[in-house]
């Protein structure tokens, strides 16, 4: 039977070749779990990077630790970690760190995102690994960028609570982090951006160079907008539901059955348009509502008269006149319903993806095409050691030494 998330083969993009995407000729060397760091490399090896994520084992460790997560994180690693292989180790044992070093050793880029300190303890933070690989481009990701806070354990809600996202998407009084993982997920970003800036710097110096993205930080861009909005009008920026729309109509509307659909139209000649077509004349010559301006300053009254207009049609009523007359409306989507979305399906958006366990799935690609082209899955979401002896062979082990690390990391 047909898998019915499948893209139709003949209108999605067919995926570059891996040698045509441009870091192909790239090596990357991971040492991350959860997201953010894992976010660096999925992005990296997308575009083409041949990314190795080392996972410690042994000492009661079993790997990322994502792998086990259930509730909002059971998607964590089948999602953050496709085209990567991955190579098991006990980086506590001797024979585990020489391999470990014997593989930076080749890389390009080594990617990291544990508390301070770790990968010192390690012997494996950049100080010392320059010295090994002075082309070597090692990306750390943070809480915090160094300063006052850098001591701090950070989370994305944490820096979403203090960075003032959380403020910004909470009601007055409820502040309420917002419904992805923003910050893990583009500071993953940043790296990854970080990575390619060194890459580039690289090709000028021939030297390598550490980079560093931090959650904070990268809370405070996000936010960045409404501190400067203060800068501008000196008034604070009220968060989203309370906040002063810049557009007359911005809205979510409860229309006939209890259906919900976000309806905006933030023209002039878009308001004559949606009256017309929807019956309310009546409106468009109150002089109250002349101009945008005017329609944001008659908020108060002009939306509840609108939504008593609009009750008695359905949804899909409404959203059939907004696309047939160009004007912006969305449905309002739950993340699991995008699996059967019509337009990923037909643009290549969802790659079908073999989870760790076997189990057959799809993922969601990079927001992005090259030449036309998504960049594609090469790799799915690797099993636990699962290119370990292939690396190891790769570094000039033989097949004794390798069989006695596998021993080693039991």
């Amino acid at each position: 039977m047909a898998d019915p998330h499948a893209a139709d083969p003949e209108s999605a993009p067919a995926a570059p070749p891996s040698g045509t995407l441009p870091y192909a000729h790239i090596r990357v060397v991971e040492f991350t779990h959860m997201v953010m760091g894992p976010t660096c490399g999925l992005v990296l090896g997308d575009l083409g990077a041949e990314v190795i994520k080392v996972e410690s084992i042994g000492h009661g460790r079993q790997g990322d630790a994502t792998r086990q997560l259930i509730g909002a994180g059971a998607g964590f690693f089948a999602l953050f970690n496709r085209n990567k292989k991955s190579l098991a180790l006990d980086l506590q044992t001797p024979e585990g760190k020489e391999a470990v070093l014997r593989l930076i050793a080749t890389a390009d880029i080594v990617s990291e995102n544990f508390k301070p300190g770790t990968m010192a303890k390690l012997g494996l933070d950049y100080a010392t690994l320059k010295k090994l690989n002075p082309r070597l481009i090692y990306v750390s990701h943070k809480g915090f960028l160094p300063g006052p806070y850098e001591h701090r354990t950070a989370l994305d809600e944490v820096v979403q609570m203090m960075g003032g996202l959380a403020y910004m998407t909470g009601r007055p009084g409820d502040p309420l982090r917002a419904g992805s993982s923003v910050n893990d997920i583009m500071g993953g970003m940043f790296g990854a951006i970080g990575a390619m800036a060194a890459l580039a710097q690289r090709e000028k110096t021939g030297l390598g160079q550490e980079v560093q993205s931090a959650l904070f930080e990268n809370n405070v861009f996000l936010v960045a907008q409404h501190m400067l909005q203060f800068a501008v009008t000196g008034q604070p920026a009220a968060p989203m539901p309370e906040r002063i729309s810049p557009w007359g109509i911005y809205d979510v509307f409860k229309v006939k059955d209890g259906e919900q659909i976000f309806l905006a139209v933030v023209s002039d000649s878009a308001w004559k348009l949606f009256c017309g077509l929807f019956g309310i004349d009546d409106l468009v010559g109150d002089p109250r509502l002349a101009s945008n301006n005017d329609r944001v300053r008659a908020r108060d009254w002009l939306i509840p008269a609108l939504r008593a207009r609009m009750a008695p049609f359905s949804a899909s009523e409404i959203a059939a006149v907004f696309e047939a007359n160009a004007l912006p409306y969305a449905p309002i989507t739950r993340p699991h319903d995008l699996l059967d979305d019509p337009h990923l399906l037909a643009t290549g958006g969802l790659a079908p993806m073999t989870l760790p366990d076997g189990r057959a799935t799809h993922t969601v690609l990079l927001p992005l095409t090259l030449d036309g082209q998504r960049a594609g899955l090469r790799l799915n979401p690797p099993r636990l050691g699962e290119h370990s002896a292939e690396l190891l062979r790769e570094l000039g082990y033989g097949d004794a030494e390798i069989e006695n690390l596998m021993l080693l990391n039991q």
